[in-house]
């Protein structure tokens, strides 16, 4: 934790010692999860000291002195939370075993799609990757049951609003009859299978290929890897642009 006068919010803390992304973190809070020198803590933007003793369920935590940043081609039949209440299998599973340290996800895939998903325990990339601001994209191929119309592509890509939430693609380009890909900046929670399925269109198969500079060729289904530092750095300046590009303020 960080010796300073003015300390550090309580869930940027708990994403450093990899607990989960500051929002999660946040939830995790509220939960009453979370206790400072023996006393609960329900509000994520309370401050914590060097000095501060802080448990999760009772658990004391510390800061992970090595960060990690870890792809995965995560299968089917997994979610992306750090515990499921349903007894489901976690794609976090398919690495925790791997690290000493504590790993999270940066975002999200659904249960039933496959693809790419970044974990780390680096609280300062994880906002930065996941905030709209930064733009990041994310690249998916989708496999549907029946032919795909001009329509959908053409209004997922002009933004449609769909029980009063507003979806918009950054592109979609037909592969074939049957076959999308299709690039997202933001990515609301569902979002390709919302706009799917308001055209009565089912989804046989959703696959993320890319998030940013990294791409899926070369890593298996249920395999992972670490990233390399200029892996890191790359993503980094990607997004660190794309803000400043975003206020007006470019190179």
């Amino acid at each position: 934790m960080q010796d300073n006068s003015q300390g550090q919010r309580l869930q940027v803390f708990l994403a450093h010692c990899g607990v989960a992304s500051r929002r999660a973190c946040e939830v995790i809070i509220a939960e009453g999860r979370v206790s400072v020198n023996g006393q609960i803590i329900t509000q994520p933007g309370s401050k914590v000291f060097s000095n501060d003793k802080v448990c999760l369920d009772g658990k004391e935590l510390t800061l992970e002195d090595k960060k990690r940043y870890v792809l995965l081609n995560k299968p089917a039949g997994y979610v992306c939370s750090m515990s499921d209440e349903k007894g489901r299998q976690t794609a976090r599973q398919l690495i925790s075993p791997y690290f000493e340290e504590r790993l999270y996800n940066v975002g999200r895939l659904d249960m039933y799609s496959t693809g790419l998903v970044l974990f780390t325990n680096d609280g300062d990339f994880a906002a930065l990757v996941s905030h709209p601001s930064s733009e990041l994209e994310k690249e998916y191929i989708v496999d549907s049951s029946i032919p795909i119309p001009d329509e959908l592509i053409e209004k997922f890509i002009k933004g449609l609003r769909i029980n009063n939430v507003f979806y918009r693609c950054l592109e979609a380009q037909r592969v074939n009859a049957r076959r999308v890909k299709i690039i997202l900046v933001e990515g609301k929670n569902r979002e390709i299978r919302r706009v799917f399925e308001h055209f009565q269109i089912g989804v046989r198969r959703l696959t993320r290929v890319r998030i940013g500079n990294l791409f899926i060729e070369g890593l298996e289904e249920g395999k992972f890897r670490e990233l390399s530092l200029k892996e890191v750095e790359n993503l980094r300046f990607i997004c660190s642009k794309n803000r400043r590009n975003k206020d007006g303020n470019c190179y």
